[in-house]
């Protein structure tokens, strides 16, 4: 038997709830982790209220990240065995797979051995981040040195993932926050450029900072009504990934400024990369040589207990945290 965390019906915090269920035995291609840390996600969010790319199936389970131990395997999984420490990375169905819970069932191409360099709780939160960013900007973006990167969100762990990913490979990134609270956090956590786009002209700034060219690419997870300023901030032929829709209100499309600068806009998934056995394996060698290096790092905003998942899922909601949030068990 497993504490698990469900929900039997769309909304708020509020209709999370803690059962006993008895978790069935690995499939052929499962599995069993016994959880230690569970990374929580804006996904996991979007999942509840039923605003996300799929819809639940109820009463749905939550949560595409965790890092635990092994405690058994399907008869077709060779490369894990009982006592293995190993995380989660997003490469399942909700509604067929879910990590909130004490004992879960993964599928084994989701499942990788932990790297060393981390605790339980930087293990849970690296994959998503890191893989998000990485799919973007290094799969298909392709930056490199003199390349300029507008991040907005930049204090969200996709966000903070995206600017070291940017780093990394050489790119200028350029972080977007409504005010300039963040600002000396978002430079000490790699940011060349901080812009405080509630206080400053966003496009302005851009342009002073790239010698008026613009950026090449933006990495946008809000969409809304600002979305055609990022259009505005982008050099000629430019790319507009939006990953996300942490704003309700509409995204328009600038048609003649679309016209003058022919970028690409282009809607993006995590599944570019973990939906492809060869590039989801070369992500998490990516991910794991930056790890090892220390050129990538997680960064935790806080951590909760199980037992506090409704506050956590209002915690996230307040949109208030810098880096991730994890839960312990």
């Amino acid at each position: 038997m497993s504490r698990t965390i469900k929900f039997a019906q769309a909304g708020g915090p509020e209709v999370l709830e803690c059962i006993e269920i008895e978790v069935p035995a690995p499939g052929p291609h499962d599995v069993h982790i016994k959880v230690k840390a569970i990374g929580i996600n804006r996904a996991d969010s979007m999942w509840r209220n039923d605003r996300y790319v799929e819809s639940p199936i109820f009463p749905a389970g939550l949560g595409y990240e965790c890092a635990g131990v092994v405690d058994a395997v399907g008869k077709h999984v060779t490369d894990f065995a009982e006592g293995d420490t190993v995380s989660t990375i997003p490469a399942f169905s909700l509604n067929k797979y879910f990590t909130y819970g004490e004992v879960i069932l993964a599928p084994d191409h989701a499942v990788v051995k932990h790297p060393e360099s981390l605790s339980f709780v930087e293990a849970a939160s690296v994959w998503m981040m890191f893989i998000t960013a990485y799919g973007a900007l290094v799969v298909d973006a392709d930056v490199k040195a003199g390349d300029f990167v507008i991040i907005p969100a930049a204090s969200s762990s996709v966000g903070l993932a995206a600017i070291q990913i940017a780093n990394y490979t050489g790119a200028t990134p350029i972080a977007l926050t409504r005010t300039s609270g963040k600002k000396k956090r978002l430079h000490e956590a790699g940011a060349v450029h901080v812009v405080a786009t509630q206080e400053q002209d966003m496009v302005a700034e851009v342009m002073r900072i790239t010698n008026g060219h613009g950026a090449r690419v933006a990495f946008d997870p809000v969409g809304g009504a600002d979305f055609p300023k990022l259009i505005a901030a982008l050099t000629d032929q430019g790319i507009a990934y939006i990953h996300g829709a942490l704003s309700e209100d509409d995204t328009p499309i600038p048609v003649l400024e679309i016209i003058r600068k022919m970028p690409t806009v282009k809607g993006y998934s995590i599944r570019l990369v973990t939906g492809d056995e060869a590039r989801r394996k070369a992500a998490v060698e990516y991910v794991t040589k930056g790890l090892a290096s220390g050129a990538i790092t997680p960064v935790i905003d806080r951590v909760f207990k199980f037992d506090d998942m409704v506050e956590v899922h209002r915690y996230l909601e307040n949109s208030g945290q810098f880096g991730k949030i994890v839960v312990t068990l």
